[in-house]
């Protein structure tokens, strides 16, 4: 085939001109010789009523597009907005249609769908999408074809990317079908460019999510935890969980078109997987890395684990707030301080204290003061008495860093083991660290015998009580605090001293950020690059284990020798790590000395994004050398949501870096998070998590509300989902299939953090898809049994204006889409392959190859055109859509030697400068004027068929120009009856309405066709834009005549004499209109 290329276009005149045609395109041929639909028959007289059915629909479309255009400028998001929402409101009024049978998929799996059959009447997108996918699957198009002569990448370079695994906590949602959209969308367009590609499906364990929807699940079903299963039964459970979504996830892909290898499908729990994970914690360890500490912790009481700080959202409060805690009847109260005495050891004195947290004094092992603080130089070295543990010693210390003179009053207690500023306060200090929780948030007896036992938030309230007995008590008042809280159960996140797992991080972001200032990674949008930098700048020492069962256990045993203390399990020599048991126990023999010994394995599992910032790697059998490994690794794009640029890629990129040497991937898009159409984040129980196949085959109201039963969600909050679902899919969501979903999501892409999803906007490119779908019904039919395609484009002295100009404009799209892809602008993508089809093919060239494929002399060159015009304009939507393109590709007949079964595995369009004619763009846009012209006179004298126009050129390039294109003005403009361009203005008849169309070319309208015509008022409008008009003349020419003019600027004095010719030319025309009218009022009054 031939390549396409195009300049960028440098204007948009003509765009805007050719959404003023209003056109039928396609729909209206394509009726009156209907083709009956698969399995049926249709009648020419319900062929008729299709037609007409068709034709408003496509005159209503046509009007909405132009709406759009004129009075915004531009479609709001991408491609067309304006208009699909102007849709919408149509359908809103129309008749219902009768429901067609269900489609029933009779392809056998693998095999190629029969397109022997004649075309369906109309867009159906279920049965257009059935068959292919299994098809493509079958004949290995999905898997990276590699070089035939060496096995090695083809020439023309090589695309990888890895699929972020989705969680098998449950079904994908729609933010995973923007997933789908965006990097298939890239994976398609660079097979076409001929490259070997690969995307790499795969899915990840999810330790905190998975295991707490299955207790969530089995507590809801069952009333038993995992602990009434026991480790090894209830991880029986999970893998089965495991299995059950992971199939359902890989449907939805599918259904989605995400074409990956599914022979390369990774789990981050599989073996290779887990090899990696153990390789990647042992190279760690023994690089020094990863390193045993007693350090805080944020712990989740109801989960009973440690998080990272990426894992915790915040409750702001401004003051007093009650909050549900899980595990308490009733709210708890936040967003006060508290303030209390400390009596000091030896006097009567007193030092007051604040706290947000008042049962943490029960773990206080100091009181801080600044040493310069005049206030308590008398209290330097002294002590305070505990007045609930009497034992307890507590110092008074000096602390310049914890403590500001001028805030409160000047003396802060410190609990280092359970507040993250008390932690390193008493670190300098040396203080000891008491904990006084349990695990399960209860308090343990280092509270003391009056609070042992009881749950925190209830030990706040008697703490309190405590105070106010014995006098020490001085007042609450609101107090602004943010609270964290857990991301998965919402509980309130207590910060306790464990001894864990953790990775020192900072060295390894270093590298990270040097590398990315050296350009070996892009980032995108510029914002996401700016919190890279600044988080990898600020990073912390990574806590990797966490308490529970599900997940990648530690590779990490305690070394007890017989007859010897328990070893400190806060030290990380007290441990032994290894690859498998063999090396282990090697080492074990070596550190215990001959001594006799037992090992006990960690109970704790590595924290999930330490698997998954394997990722890139992993999927290609590291820690192995494999051929993938070799041929893959690095990837070329990762693309994921800017929510978890910290979590998961900031980790790929450390991890990458140290156990490759190599940056996994060279760029990072960031695409946005999907909010309800009213900015809202989706949650199951606000109802608006939307699952992309009920988009895709519509879901009725009542299955919405079914699928709440699905989940955990507790029965009122699943009543709220169903007023959600109720208020904002009263009718269900409509189907709209798998391509309009995905072009409609790339269309949203247009670089910002927020997606605001509306159905409607989707529902609308359906339509576009059934305009695709009639253009190329309308081209079946013009295309008959004896046409044979080119072999490729030609450009020859024969084509007509209108077949260069679109030419020209099929160029500028594929070159702008390519530029568009290649820079990750999906919305302008979609928007430049949107405007072609609709604006350009549709509405123009389909219009204007109507008469010329009646004639003899410009049949077979129109046929070509139209012919590559939708074979290239498929190849540039597949991307995007690609089982509606598939499926219309394989209606065109092929070309003579074309070697591809499949339009996936076609050549994509790129920038042919053979094509780049912008002389035709030029001529063209001067018909688009006159067509526009020409409605616009019709509209203001009531004229809507049958009208005879004048175009009268003293310009002989205009004239030639418009007198070789009347059939074309005709068939866009579609209401002339005769059209005679002329170069004398005596040659137009009396009673003509006119408009200028340049300074040489104005437009006539006869309109005796109007019987309510008003001649004198006709005459009086005539007069007053005359004088009018002759006032501008006389402007522009005392302008010209000013002393010094001539050293005006070039650019001024050529616009202002371009002005004056086209004013000068308005006067000429409104002369003779004045007396044209005049005449026939003349002649009418005889």
């Amino acid at each position: 085939m031939s390549e396409l290329a195009a300049s960028q276009p440098t204007e948009t005149a003509p765009l805007s001109s050719t959404s003023a045609v209003h056109s039928t395109t396609a729909e209206e041929e394509n009726a009156n010789a209907s083709q009956p639909a698969t399995g049926g028959s249709t009648s020419k007289q319900a062929a008729k009523k299709e037609a007409k059915k068709a034709e408003k629909l496509a005159k209503f479309n046509a009007k909405a597009a132009i709406k759009a255009v004129t009075t915004t400028g531009t479609t709001t998001g991408g491609a067309a907005a304006a208009s699909e929402s102007q849709d919408a409101k149509k359908e809103k009024s129309k008749p219902k249609k009768a429901e067609e049978p269900a489609y029933v998929n009779t392809t056998p799996a693998g095999e190629k769908k029969d397109m022997s059959q004649p075309m369906a009447s109309g867009y159906n997108p279920i049965a257009v999408e059935s068959a292919w996918y299994d098809w493509w699957e079958a004949k290995g198009y999905f898997k990276p074809a590699l070089d035939p002569d060496n096995g090695k990448i083809k020439k023309e370079g090589q695309f990888v990317i890895p699929l972020p695994p989705p969680n098998v906590t449950g079904s994908l949602h729609i933010g995973h079908g923007l997933t789908v959209a965006i990097q298939d969308t890239l994976i398609r367009w660079n097979r076409m460019l001929g490259k070997t590609v690969l995307y790499v499906p795969g899915f990840d364990h999810a330790g905190i999510s998975t295991q707490a929807v299955v207790e969530g699940r089995i507590w809801k079903l069952e009333g038993k935890t995992r602990h009434d299963y026991g480790r090894e039964a209830f991880l029986e459970k999970v893998w089965a969980w495991k299995d059950e979504y992971q199939a359902r996830i890989t449907k939805q892909m599918r259904r989605l078109g995400g074409s990956c290898d599914w022979d390369r499908a990774a789990f981050s729990m599989d073996e290779v997987r887990s090899k990696a994970v153990t390789e990647n914690f042992c190279k760690l360890y023994e690089d020094g890395v990863i390193f045993r500490a007693n350090r805080l912790v944020n712990w989740c009481v109801h989960l009973n684990t440690t998080l990272s700080n990426l894992e915790l959202e915040k409750i702001e409060c401004t003051g007093k707030k009650w909050i549900k805690v899980p595990g308490y009847e009733k709210p708890v109260m936040f967003g006060v301080i508290t303030s209390f005495a400390y009596p000091i050891e030896g006097s009567d004195e007193k030092i007051i204290v604040a706290t947000t947290r008042p049962e943490t004094m029960l773990g206080d092992t100091a009181v801080a003061i600044h040493p310069n603080d005049p206030r308590y130089k008398h209290l330097h070295g002294k002590f305070i008495k505990h007045p609930f543990i009497p034992d307890r010693k507590i110092p008074i210390v000096l602390d310049d860093i914890v403590v500001d003179m001028e805030f409160g009053t000047g003396a802060v207690k410190i609990t280092p083991a359970h507040d993250p500023n008390d932690y390193a306060c008493g670190t300098r200090n040396k203080l000891e660290f008491i904990n006084i929780m349990n695990d399960d948030g209860t308090l343990n007896e280092n509270a003391g015998e009056r609070f042992k036992g009881m749950k925190r938030f209830d030990a706040r309230g008697a703490v309190i009580e405590g105070l106010k007995e014995l006098g020490l008590f001085i007042e609450t008042k609101d107090n602004a605090m943010v609270i964290p809280i857990c991301g998965k159960s919402k509980d309130i996140i207590e910060p306790i001293l464990k001894p864990q797992w953790w990775v020192n991080s900072k060295p390894l972001a270093e590298e990270a950020l040097a590398r990315t200032r050296a350009g070996d990674v892009s980032i995108i949008p510029k914002t996401s690059e700016a919190e890279w930098y600044t988080w990898l700048g600020n990073i912390q020492d990574w806590c990797i284990s966490r308490q529970l069962w599900w997940g990648h256990r530690c590779p990490a045993y305690l070394l007890c020798i017989e007859g010897e203390p328990r070893p400190d399990t806060s030290d990380s020599e007290s441990w032994i790590v290894g690859r498998n048991m063999e090396e282990v126990t090697e080492r074990a023999n070596k550190a215990a000395g001959g001594k006799k010994y037992t090992l006990e394995q960690d109970e704790d599992v590595l924290d999930t994004w330490f698997s998954s910032g394997l990722w890139p790697f992993s999927i290609q059998g590291w820690p192995d050398k494999t051929s993938d490994y070799e041929l893959f690794y690095p990837s070329s794009v990762l693309e994921t949501g800017w929510d978890i640029l910290f979590f998961w890629v900031a980790r790929m990129v450390m991890l990458g870096l140290k156990l490759t040497g190599k940056m996994p991937f060279q760029e990072v898009i960031c695409h946005a998070m999907i909010r309800d159409a009213h900015g809202r984040k989706m949650s199951k129980s606000l109802g608006n998590v939307i699952d992309p196949v009920d988009v895709v085959e519509g879901a009725s109201l009542e299955k919405l509300h079914e699928q709440l039963y699905a989940g955990n969600l507790p029965e009122h909050e699943i009543e709220m989902a169903k007023k959600g679902q109720k208020a904002d899919f009263p009718r269900g969501i409509p189907q709209c299939g798998t391509d309009a979903l995905r072009f409609a999501l790339c269309a949203y892409s247009g670089g910002g953090r927020d997606i605001n999803l509306e159905i409607n906007r989707v529902e609308g490119y359906r339509k576009f898809c059934n305009k695709i779908w009639n253009a190329t019904a309308f081209a079946v039919l013009k295309l008959d049994e004896s046409f044979v395609p080119p072999a490729t484009v030609e450009v020859h002295k024969d084509l007509t204006l209108v077949e260069r100009w679109i030419y020209h404009k099929l160029n500028q799209a594929a070159t702008e889409l390519n530029k568009c892809l290649a820079e990750r602008n999906f919305m302008n993508a979609t928007s430049a392959v949107y405007s072609f089809w609709l604006y350009e093919l549709c509405d123009v060239y389909i219009e204007a190859a109507k008469p010329l494929t009646q004639s003899d002399a410009t049949r077979k060159s129109a046929q070509d055109t139209l012919y590559n015009c939708l074979d290239y304009g498929l190849r540039m939507l597949h991307p995007f859509m690609p089982f509606v393109t598939e499926e219309l590709w394989q209606r065109l007949p092929r070309r003579p030697n074309e070697p591809m079964e499949s339009i996936m595995v076609s050549s994509f369009p790129v920038h042919d400068p053979r094509l780049v004619d912008q002389a035709a763009e030029d001529d063209f846009a001067l018909v688009f004027s006159a067509t526009k012209t020409i409605r616009s006179l019709a509209s203001q004298y009531n004229l809507q068929k049958d009208v005879d126009v004048y175009i009268s050129c003293s310009s002989n390039k205009e004239a030639d120009i418009l007198g070789g294109e009347v059939e074309t003005i005709k068939a866009l403009a579609k209401l002339i009856k005769n059209l005679n361009v002329v170069r004398n203005v005596k040659e137009i008849p009396a009673g003509c309405g006119s408009s200028i169309l340049t300074s040489d070319s104005s437009v006539y309208l006869d309109v005796l066709g109007n019987s309510d015509i008003d001649l004198d008022a006709e005459i009086r409008k005539a007069e007053e834009k005359l004088a009018m008009a002759n006032l501008n003349v006389e402007k522009l020419k005392k302008a010209e005549a000013r002393p010094g003019y001539e050293k005006s600027p070039l650019a001024v004095r050529e616009a202002n004499a371009e002005k004056l010719r086209l004013t000068e030319a308005e006067v000429s025309n409104l002369q003779l209109t004045k007396e044209l009218f005049a005449k026939l009022k003349e002649n009418n009054q005889k």
